[in-house]
């Protein structure tokens, strides 16, 4: 620890003991009873418009995000851009889908996304795969949160061997569990609203103190090789990276509000009309988003990965390096602390939303419908909490004993298959026509051609699609969804003829706001 950054250290743990603070001051915030699930999974349903607005905004811009984005920009180019285009293409579908789905799960008292298809399609064996897949998705995406921390905490200048090395990772990941464990989903909300307020200052102030170090947009532009400021033209006979980034970017953008933790957050919500605010207001993040992926050109710019003082930094942490070692080598060290502080508290709060979305899963859709199906409120809601736990101590073990590079090729992976519930809940919230084995049975195909597919590409989350002459790269989620769908709509006709389907508990009425009485 002889090269710690001291002034930078000491403003990131004086924030780090504010915001614990905070997470264990929330469980008196609108203050429910912690022993309902609904309570301490969705904070009793009433977050209004601001605070969900942060919530959602903390939970899907992550640390990792705040790392990984510039450093794809950084090491690949204008590819790392797709995020842009594919976060404002999902606001619209926010917009139309996700009230709807809020107001019938708020009439069921629905917590997860599996609940309402139990209830929709009435097949508990078709809950249990969204379910799974949401949980198995999940996971990896924790894990991630910690990669960011452990950049973060390695550009303060905290390093080494063994167990010394990960200790401040594990103190990190202990106060995660306790605050969560204690508040509920009231601590990463509270939480949010500062990392959110913190990113936004790290982020304009990179925007227009980097610049103006390097000598304008022009200067920085010119730095960047010609092959990481566009997209390669295509060949002939393939759509090459044109195809790739716009199936990445629509892919990418249907299968966001289907992770857990999105949904969480969506539900968390005081209503529908808050989903509608927030759908209008939450591209102010993709506006933030577009800056942060500068911050990996202002990083070739600046040439931070040729400076020996950070070659250890790059070695350790390769391109994930460039975000800290550009804010090292730009700001003040008051800064760098604040700055690494809002990456450190950017891990804590989705990881915290994500454990709670995992939690209620298990919860309530394998333990309540296959282990004891009449628990008392009470231990419905200690279950959940434990798993909670359990969950965070599986991402932490699954980063500390494995290479960080399983956990990103796990979380691409959960890309492919969380799309695979969308004819599921997505269309299920518009249409009961489906008929629930064949959407099993999609869903099945899905997870199978986009597994196939993912490791025919190598363990990468493009694949080159062969029809005929004709090469068409693209998303592997985006095509094994379509064989889903596809699927879905031939058994549906065939099973449909046989005389085969479900019940449906609820009805058209309850996915709209409730008529003002008279």
């Amino acid at each position: 620890m002889q090269d710690v950054n001291w002034t930078a250290f000491i403003i990131f743990v004086v924030l780090f003991a504010f915001i614990t603070w905070l997470g264990f001051a929330a469980a008196r915030w609108r203050q429910g009873d912690l022993d309902l699930l609904h309570e301490w999974g969705l904070g009793g349903r009433r977050f209004g418009t601001v605070v969900t607005w942060f919530l959602i905004g903390g939970d899907l811009y992550t640390a990792y995000t705040f790392v990984a984005v510039p450093a794809l920009a950084f090491g690949a180019g204008a590819i790392a851009f797709f995020a842009v285009p594919y976060t404002i293409v999902a606001y619209p579908i926010l917009f139309l889908a996700f009230p709807r789905l809020w107001y019938v799960c708020h009439k069921h008292n629905y917590i997860t996304a599996a609940d309402f298809v139990r209830g929709r399609f009435g097949n508990r064996w078709l809950a249990l795969a969204v379910a799974v897949t949401g949980i198995v998705a999940t996971m990896p995406y924790i894990a991630l949160q910690l990669v960011g921390l452990q950049v973060v905490i390695g550009g303060l200048g905290i390093s080494g061997e063994g167990y010394a090395g990960d200790l401040p990772l594990v103190i990190a990941f202990i106060i995660l569990a306790a605050f969560t464990y204690s508040s509920g989903l009231r601590a990463p909300a509270s939480i949010a609203i500062v990392k959110d307020i913190l990113i936004y200052v790290t982020a304009f102030a990179a925007v227009v103190v980097v610049p103006i170090q390097l000598g304008g947009f022009e200067k920085i532009f010119a730095a960047v090789p010609a092959s990481k400021l566009l997209l390669a033209p295509p060949g002939a006979n393939t759509t090459g990276a044109y195809g790739a980034y716009a199936t990445l970017a629509l892919g990418s953008a249907f299968a966001l509000f289907l992770y857990p933790h999105s949904i969480t957050g969506i539900f968390a919500a005081s209503s529908g009309q808050a989903i509608r605010r927030n759908a209008a207001l939450l591209p102010g993040y993709s506006f933030m988003l577009g800056l942060l992926a500068l911050i990996g050109f202002f990083a070739i710019a600046a040439g931070v990965s040729e400076l020996p003082e950070y070659a250890a930094g790059f070695r350790q942490f390769g391109n994930n390096f460039a975000v800290p070692a550009l804010f090292l080598h730009s700001f003040p060290s008051w800064f760098v602390g604040i700055a690494f502080a809002a990456v450190g508290i950017g891990a804590l709060v989705p990881a915290a939303i994500m454990s709670i979305a995992a939690a209620n899963l298990y919860t309530r859709n394998i333990h309540r419908e296959f282990i004891n199906r009449q628990p008392t409120d009470r231990q419905e809601a200690q279950i959940a909490k434990l798993v909670s736990l359990i969950v965070k101590f599986g991402a932490l073990v699954f980063i500390l004993f494995l290479p960080s590079k399983f956990a990103i090729y796990l979380q691409l992976l959960g890309g492919i298959w969380i799309i695979q519930t969308l004819p599921s809940v997505l269309l299920g919230v518009y249409t009961r026509w489906f008929n629930d084995w064949a959407l099993l049975i999609g869903w099945a195909a899905g997870i199978a051609t986009g597994t196939a597919m993912f490791i025919a590409a190598n363990l990468a989350p493009t694949y080159a699609l062969a029809i005929g002459t004709f090469t068409f790269p693209g998303y592997a989620a985006l095509y094994a969804v379509i064989v889903n769908l596809g699927l879905t709509v031939v058994l549906t006709l065939l099973l449909t003829s046989l005389g085969a389907g479900s019940t449906d508990e609820t009805v058209a009425t309850e996915y709209h706001a409730p008529s003002p009485t008279a």
